[in-house]
């Protein structure tokens, strides 16, 4: 099976989490958050979205950072992605 995001939707894989700071600690499991950091999986359209242009600004590869609760998370072929909206990507990483 394969997502295809419809309008201005964009599918992300989360990037998996540090269990070590960069100092050496180790993080225990229940205090670890999930990084807000994901690569780009799938890009819908764009297109007229509520009235407006929308243009993507994102490509399939690019490793973005988005909003701490934005998005649905599905699981797919035992794979966990979130669909966002492209306003809800805050930043490319380059």
């Amino acid at each position: 099976m394969k997502l295809v995001p419809l309008g201005d939707r964009v599918v992300l894989k989360q990037l998996v989490a540090e269990e070590t700071t960069k100092s050496g600690i180790v993080l225990p499991g229940q205090n670890k958050e999930k990084p807000q950091q994901a690569e780009v999986i799938a890009v819908g359209p764009g297109g007229v979205v509520d009235g407006k242009e929308i243009q993507m600004e994102v490509k399939v590869g690019d490793q973005v950072i988005f909003s701490k609760y934005a998005g649905t998370e599905v699981k797919l072929d035992d794979t966990e992605y979130i669909v966002v909206k492209q306003n809800d990507i805050l930043a490319i990483i380059q």
